[in-house]
């Protein structure tokens, strides 16, 4: 303590002014907000003015945001249908994944012999790109959206696996000698320190995950489906009606912003420890 007291008292030297030690004042509310969509107003005026000045004839590629912002406008009821549909076949395939790939990855993380069993395969399963898979899967399953739920789930699964098998191999040795010697049963061992210890990975999995699945929804509702975001975006593309076509990819992309930061707030609100 005497030696703290001591540093305190010690004199600042005067060639430095006493000025630059100090942090300089954070941004307030405006300037965080202005710093959060300043990219999005530059790219909003870049587009207006390819829009206009652009000679791209009376049924333009890239129409004005006024235009396609009324046609969003005028086809919310479709797009809201459409977001359902695309639903019902994004959330049973992600959280399938989410499921198996957790409990999978930390089972395999957390031991060597299954890690030298399936490992292997994972390293030459996973960087495969599930859009190969929808031709198969459209053939071989019932219906169109069981092949739909199949390729959503083969894309989140290997990045959820990957990365929970990641987070149980990363745990620290004096975790696994103090569950021993509290004589843990495995899966009191796996619930109350494996799963707490990888959840940093997982949700990055999770998250990597998620965004394939938009992907990979969007591609497969190119194939055969009556309705979905994609199927809204292909049809108005076959019919030449682009602002509709660019007012269904601005939608998604929104639906996509807005699952990705759900999940984001649900990282944040489980990893409380980290803040």
């Amino acid at each position: 303590m005497s030696d703290f007291i001591a540093l305190v008292d010690l004199q600042v030297p005067a060639a430095v002014p006493a000025a630059s030690a100090e942090p300089g004042p954070a941004p307030g509310w405006l300037g965080r907000a202005l710093a959060s969509v300043s990219v999005w107003i530059v790219l909003l005026l870049a587009w207006w003015v390819a829009s206009v000045h652009l000679p791209l004839g009376d049924n333009p590629l890239l129409p004005s945001p006024l235009i396609t912002a009324r046609a969003l406008w005028e086809s919310l009821p479709e797009l809201w249908a459409g977001t359902l549909s695309s639903l019902t076949i994004l959330i049973p395939g992600f959280a399938l994944a989410t499921l198996l790939g957790i409990v999978s990855g930390l089972t395999v993380g957390t031991s060597a012999r299954l890690q030298r069993i399936f490992l292997p395969f994972a390293k030459v399963a996973g960087p495969v790109p599930p859009t190969v898979y929808i031709p198969y899967a459209i053939a071989i399953l019932p219906t169109f959206k069981l092949s739909a739920i199949f390729v959503v789930f083969i894309g989140a699964f290997w990045p959820i696996f990957q990365n929970a098998v990641a987070g149980a191999h990363a745990l620290e040795q004096r975790y696994r000698d103090n569950a021993r010697i509290l004589g843990l049963t495995r899966f009191e061992y796996q619930r109350r320190v494996v799963f707490p210890a990888a959840l940093p990975h997982v949700f990055t999995g999770m998250a990597v995950g998620l965004a394939f699945s938009f992907i990979l929804l969007t591609v497969a509702e190119l194939f055969g489906a009556n309705a979905g975001l994609g199927r809204f975006v292909q049809y108005y593309a076959d019919f030449a009606d682009y602002p509709k076509m660019v007012a269904g990819i601005l939608y998604t992309g929104l639906v996509t912003f807005l699952a990705m930061t759900l999940l984001d707030g649900v990282r944040r609100r489980s990893l409380f420890w980290l803040k």
